[in-house]
């Protein structure tokens, strides 16, 4: 009987620990998808094509990657910003990223 629930715990440990790595290479693959669509979409907004071509891009970008933008914006002069989000069996992932020229930093 102790050598049951000793396996039960042992495999209750193990379904914690792979839920928690799908969890985290769900984030890591969301992040990945937001700095690849951040990127993208601030390219577009440097080469002045407008705020709403720069996050058209950012979603194409994304959604190749798996992900859907919850939000884009220009945050600073040629900056973009934008939040994605990947369905997971736990739920959402979530990631931003911003990007831009360097000479775009801020001080």
């Amino acid at each position: 009987m102790l050598v049951l629930a000793l396996v039960a715990v042992a495999l209750v440990a193990a379904g914690a620990v792979a839920s928690v790595g799908q969890v985290e290479a769900a984030r890591a693959q969301a992040q990945g998808a937001a700095d690849l669509a951040a990127l993208a979409g601030a390219s577009r907004l440097v080469a002045s094509a407008g705020i709403s071509a720069s996050c058209e891009l950012a979603e194409h970008v994304a959604t190749r990657n798996q992900a859907a933008v919850s939000s884009c914006a220009q945050v600073r002069p040629q900056v973009l910003e934008v939040q994605v989000a990947s369905r997971t069996p736990f739920g959402d992932a979530t990631a931003v990223a911003r990007a831009g020229p360097r000479s775009a930093r801020e001080p």
